[in-house]
């Protein structure tokens, strides 16, 4: 491999050479693949072959193959100019570390997997072990890219790979081929392998620091001057026995048969672990230097050390530190987190704009210091002081926190209130509150509890018991000031209890209680203004939409309706109403916090801020932060730690506290109901039925028109049998423009864009597709519901269309590949599939145009709800605003119990009317 290495005697790395370390049985049989990701044909030809995990998975790969013995020299000495891959220069690091620690007695014998004689590093001390954590942290995938036994898609861990490195080439760097002469003896110095079975135990034990029945300590002891030093006992204790033990200074003068107790060679074995000792804590080296070491004193800086890493290096050398137990009572130092007071005290508004507090209080065993004791520890000499009666850790560095106040946002402090805990620099600590904050906890804590409201008087409909319950939460929540999601499911009548809000507010506090500002979809502008106008007469309603959209002379209690597009135009405009309320519906527009409508909305400012969506979770847990950093600002504090430290430890790797902390958050904030919850389903109807109204794109306008104008003075001069079919001619061509003008005009395409109708029906579809339901859409007409399934299925919603030229066998598989999951919408047109079908598994029915008869139009509806359908079913009737279409729609949802017996089945009717009347009907919006 020519670009791998020019000549294995040379070892010339390339620069685009990879190097992926194979380990052995034994360390010294370790090798060294070297490969290009993207070989040519004399690489691929001329090497072995290996199996390196790529992201893809495992694949056999093209490599050169080199012992770990024959690469200590070129990798020690690689110079830092070198053009290298950097999983050749981590090697290389690897390389030189561990000859650094073989070079400073590191090193201990050890048994393989396999029985077989190896050496490895070790004892490591604090700062051995923090440079192999830091080569284990930037240790490329490159160099561990090895498949995991039993698990091929699965690479080596890094941490595993790096410690086999380092014992490799410990393993091969120490060994002769004349060491086995010398020696005598062949294990641990020559370079085949040695059975070790015999002793391996003991090399274990060896390697753990405890070869031996000796238990060896250090006893601290602590004195009782406050100018004493502190004096480090040597203890020795049994294995076999561990009743056993006494202090050196006993066991020396004690007889041949107590110190036979201890084991043969008791003395040999405290040597032995005073030298490895000595290697991790100079202070040892004295007791080395006595004939009967007994004890050490120290002096403050060398008690300090035995507070840190140390004492675990000594405990890994086989000496661990003894402290009596007064001394493991640390000062314990809580955050205490605070808030400015609300207006209006502590039933008022929490200001999201604001700033909370976290400063310290310090204890010891729970009880709060006084100051003079607070000072008495920060003016401490040593590292203990003696308080009240007890000794205590004085840690300077933990200490100096005492003089901390850090400003954090209040939903960060928010979230404090509900998990008990604040995270500091990384570490999650528990919390204390005040002030305000207590009492939001409580009220928090308690949102489940809160009472249903019942339904202002102002409000023309009677609210079912769970929309009370959200009613409740949704009055609580923005008396708080704190918003939230309204989460529940699509046709739990998300907008009336919206609408109920705002009423309540305003007959709670008239004089204080200002506009609500909806945004939403361009599809419901219209839903908003009617369902306002049905439920809420008596309040005004604004569609802030188009050329001549103002703000001007806004009423205080008025409802102001808006798109996301007109949110990004004009936040700034927006942002100076002293809006009471903001409501974002169809949320999922802003679950991209990145985006410039995210960015808009938020800038938008408000008592309470609520969004209102099906899905707060469509795809990623950042969607569901995106919805609540709009209604709750900070309160899962920024998105980049949110994505660390919780949604990709839930999403990846299913972390049970890191989910039970992200779901104590946000449950006060996220209402979440489900047509299928038990509470619910028993007070849903069999259906519920919803007019969908949409507005006309311009070119659907123009050709509304055209056509009007056209065909009317055509009806206007004829007469009789003629008449009658230019009217039907011209329902026919207004239905179709509504449906789009691709369908009219008898075209293939463009779809996206041209009719309002297709854009609204394709949105509600993909709510229904991300909520996991099923939909039928029933059509007139076979165009456009070939038009239909092209469009979805271009958008990634798989469709399937059934019109009256299928044939049944077909028709039969059709309807069984539906109920068996697959397609999730079913586009059916009315005369083939009104019918004679059992489609229970769709809780959705859409109508996209209409039959204009209630009967045929129910038939079509009761394919989904029938017997054998467990599941509310949703009825969409998609109505084009200011056309025909709307003025019919209300008149059979005027007449809805009369429709049958006085309008008569089809259209018909329509062709009886005078002129004027016909005029009337078809004519748009302004016209009439």
């Amino acid at each position: 491999m020519s670009d791998v290495l020019a000549s294995v005697d040379r070892m010339d790395f390339g620069p685009r050479t990879e190097a992926t370390f194979l380990p052995g049985d034994v360390g010294r049989a370790g090798t060294v693949a070297l490969w290009t990701p993207e070989p040519d044909d004399e690489q691929a030809t001329a090497a072995d072959t290996v199996i390196i995990v790529f992201p893809d998975g495992p694949r056999d790969t093209p490599a050169t193959l080199a012992p770990i013995g024959d690469l200590i020299g070129p990798l020690a000495s690689l110079p830092a100019a070198t053009e290298v891959r950097p999983s050749v220069r981590a090697l290389s690091v690897a390389t030189r570390l561990s000859l650094d620690l073989i070079s400073r007695g590191r090193l201990l014998p050890a048994s393989s997997p396999g029985g077989a004689d190896s050496w490895c590093v070790g004892p490591l001390d604090s700062a051995d072990r923090t440079r192999l954590g830091q080569l284990v942290e930037a240790l490329p995938p490159e160099v561990h890219a090895t498949p995991v036994e039993g698990h091929p898609g699965r690479m080596a861990s890094p941490q595993s790979a790096a410690g086999a490195v380092l014992n490799a080439v410990a393993d091969a760097f120490v060994r002769t081929a004349s060491a086995p002469a010398m020696a005598g003896f062949d294990a641990f110095a020559g370079h085949d392998t040695v059975d070790v079975n015999a002793v391996e135990s003991w090399l274990r034990s060896v390697v753990a620091g405890t070869g031996s029945d000796t238990l060896a300590g250090l006893r601290i002891e602590l004195p009782d001057g406050v100018d004493e030093a502190v004096r480090c006992i040597l203890q020795v204790g049994s294995r076999v026995d561990p009743s056993l033990v006494m202090d050196a200074a006993d066991l020396w003068a004690a007889s041949s048969a107590v110190v036979g107790r201890f084991g043969t060679d008791v003395e040999t074995d405290l040597l032995l672990t005073l030298r490895r000792a000595s290697r991790v804590w100079a202070p040892a080296e004295r007791l080395l230097q006595e004939s009967t070491p007994e004890e050490l004193a120290l002096d403050d800086d060398e008690v300090e050390e035995l507070f840190g890493p140390v004492a675990e290096d000594l405990a890994a050398a086989g000496l661990p530190v003894l402290w009596p137990a007064e001394v493991f009572r640390p000062v314990e130092l809580r955050p205490v987190v605070g808030t400015p007071q609300p207006e209006g005290g502590s039933t008022g508004r929490l200001d999201l704009s604001s700033l909370g507090e976290i400063r310290w209080h310090a204890t010891v065993d729970g009880t709060d210091l006084t100051e003079s004791e607070l000072l008495e520890l920060a003016q401490a000499k040593r590292p203990m002081v003696r308080l009240r009666g007890k000794w205590v850790r004085a840690d300077p560095g933990r200490l100096e926190r005492l003089n901390e106040r850090r400003e954090v946002p209040v939903g960060e402090v928010v979230a404090s209130t509900l998990t008990g805990e604040v995270t500091v620099e990384d570490e999650t600590v528990e919390a204390e509150l005040t002030g305000p904050l207590v009492d939001l906890a409580e009220r928090l804590r308690a949102i489940d509890q809160t009472r249903a409201r019942e339904a202002p008087p102002a409000l023309d409909a009677e609210l079912r018991p769970y929309q009370e319950r959200g009613l409740a939460w949704l009055a609580e929540m923005a008396d708080l000031g704190l918003g939230g999601v309204l989460a529940d499911d699509m046709g739990l009548g998300k907008t009336i209890q919206v609408l109920a809000l705002h009423l309540l507010r305003h007959d709670l506090d008239p004089d204080h209680a200002g506009p609500l500002l909806v945004v939403c979809p361009a599809t419901l502008l219209g839903n908003w203004e009617r369902e306002a106008a049905r439920f809420i007469p008596d309040v005004p309603v604004r569609r802030y939409h188009g050329q001549s959209r103002t703000l001007e002379a806004l009423a205080s209690n008025e409802i102001v309706v808006a798109t996301y597009g007109i949110v990004r135009r004009d936040a700034d405009e927006l942002a100076r109403v002293g809006w009471d309320l903001v409501v974002a519906d169809e949320a999922q527009a802003i679950k991209n916090p990145m985006s410039r409508t995210a960015k808009a909305i938020r800038t938008v400012e408000a008592g309470a801020r609520f969004a209102l969506t099906g899905t707060p979770v469509e795809n990623r847990l950042t969607d569901l932060w995106a919805l609540l950093d709009f209604t709750t600002p900070g309160l899962l504090g920024p998105l980049d730690p949110f994505q660390r430290y919780l949604a990709t430890p839930i999403e990846r790797e299913q972390d049970e506290e890191a989910t039970a902390r992200l779901s104590a958050t946000v449950a006060p904030f996220l209402l979440r109901r489900r047509k299928s919850d038990p509470e619910i389903s028993p007070d849903l109807p069999p259906k519920t039925e919803t007019d969908r109204f949409v507005g006309l794109t311009t070119e659907q306008a123009t050709l509304y028109k055209a056509v009007v104008d056209e065909l009317l003075d055509d009806v206007e001069e004829a007469e009789g049998i003629n008449r009658r079919g230019i009217v039907l001619k011209l329902l026919t061509a207004l239905k179709q423009i509504c449906n789009h003008p691709a369908h009219y005009l008898d075209q293939p395409g463009p779809l996206p864009g041209r009719s309002g109708k297709l854009d609204a029906a394709s949105e509600l579809l993909s709510v229904i597709a991300d909520e996991g339901d099923s939909a039928l859409v029933f059509t007139q007409y076979v165009a456009m519901g070939r038009l239909l399934e092209a469009h979805l299925d271009a958008n990634g919603i798989p469709s399937q269309f059934l019109h009256g030229s299928v044939p049944v066998t077909q028709r039969e598989q059709m309807v069984e590949w539906f109920q068996a999951g697959d397609p999730q919408v079913f586009v059916i047109s009315l005369k083939a599939g009104g019918t004679g079908l059992n489609l229970t598994r769709a809780t959705h029915v859409i109508h996209y145009d209409r039959w204009w008869n209630p009967a045929v139009e129910d038939q079509a509806s009761d394919r989904a709800w029938r017997i054998g359908q467990e599941r509310p079913v949703q009825i969409h009737r998609m109505v084009c605003e200011g056309t025909l279409e709307e003025r019919i729609a209300a008149l059979l949802e005027s007449k809805r119990d009369l429709a049958e017996s006085v309008i008569g089945g089809g259209e018909a009717w329509i062709s009886e009317l005078s002129d004027d009347e016909l005029a009337d009907l078809v004519s748009l919006g302004d016209d009439r």
